[in-house]
């Protein structure tokens, strides 16, 4: 179902009172990538206390990466307000905002079950001035799954730029990832990213950033601030070898730049040895890496935490446990 057209609306107001229920049968779906789109929108209020179910099961039991199907998707819009609204059970991703800019979201709650694959609760890709807040988003049981059977809490992908995220209980899930970026070489542009005041629950990753060997392009000006951890698996990670098939990748002599980026004020749990996990390009090496007052702790009993480095280089201030890599 879709709203707007090639001429670009000006201002629609809708306001979910009850809950809106996708079609069981997949076969239903007259548009397979998509359930509601809003696009080419200048001025766009959805309001809850509604929700949108999603019925995903079905979907996933058929190929998630053969049939993505999201819930919600802002296109090309200007100006979008969404608040107090449910997001449940998506057959993937359950909201999508995509080259739009001035786009506020508050009060969401996202949910999905163990089983669901790649449900990413909120995907940003090409937009500008994007902000999420005071919204609690959990999407599968990273700790009892694969890496394969949930997905991020917020994803940030390319061509973004000026996106702030705060206030947000995340998990179980992927995490607040930014990426993957550059899987099929393409050029990168990503910067002003703030994450703050996030509370991480038994997630498989904290504050993640991502990329594709064949990656080119920059990520930069990143701040991750005020993050609290309980059981999460990787905490703070940089992973610039990321694959979807582990070890199938092929090594080449691109990558991704990653520079000015800053974790501040960070505390709680790792279910892992390492912590804190830096895995840069030897093609193009992390810059300008900053760890302030970090202070985590294991939540196995008795096990000490490190931190890993490869090719990333930085500086620390103040208390950072485990002990910094950074060279």
């Amino acid at each position: 179902m879709g709203f707007g057209s090639s001429i670009i609306l000006v201002y629609i107001g809708l306001q979910v009172l009850g809950e809106i229920i996708a079609p069981k049968d997949p076969s239903a779906w007259k548009e397979k990538d998509q359930w509601l789109i809003f696009d080419s929108i200048n001025g766009l209020t959805i309001s809850g206390p509604g929700s949108f179910d999603g019925n995903g099961k079905p979907w996933w039991d058929l190929s998630c990466k053969l049939n993505p199907t999201t819930t919600l998707r802002i296109q090309k819009c200007n100006g979008v307000y969404l608040q107090n609204l449910h997001f449940k059970n998506s057959p993937q991703m359950h909201l999508i905002v995509y080259g739009s800019s001035d786009v506020y979201m508050t009060s969401l709650n996202i949910s999905a079950p163990d089983e669901s694959p790649n449900t990413d609760g909120i995907h940003i890709g090409s937009s500008h001035g994007v902000s999420v807040r005071s919204s609690i988003i959990g999407t599968g049981d990273a700790l009892l799954s694969s890496e394969t059977i949930c997905d991020d809490c917020i994803s940030i992908s390319d061509h973004t730029s000026k996106i702030s995220v705060s206030d947000i209980r995340c998990g179980p899930g992927h995490g607040i990832s930014i990426g993957s970026l550059g899987k099929g070489g393409e050029e990168v542009s990503v910067s002003n990213i703030d994450v703050k005041n996030v509370d991480f629950y038994g997630s498989t990753n904290g504050a993640r950033i991502k990329t594709w060997q064949a990656g080119r392009g920059r990520v930069s000006q990143v701040l991750f601030s005020n993050l609290k951890f309980t059981a999460v698996k990787n905490p703070i990670i940089i992973d610039q070898y990321y694959c979807d098939v582990r070890g199938a990748c092929p090594k080449t002599e691109t990558g991704v730049q990653i520079s000015d980026v800053h974790y501040q004020m960070a505390s709680g749990t790792s279910s892992t040895k390492v912590a804190i996990n830096l895995n840069c390009s030897e093609n193009v090496p992390c810059a300008n890496i900053n760890l302030d007052t970090i202070k985590l702790e294991s939540a196995n009993e008795g096990e000490e935490l490190i931190s890993s480095c490869n090719n990333a280089f930085g500086a620390t201030e103040g208390i950072v446990e485990p002990k910094s890599c950074l060279q």
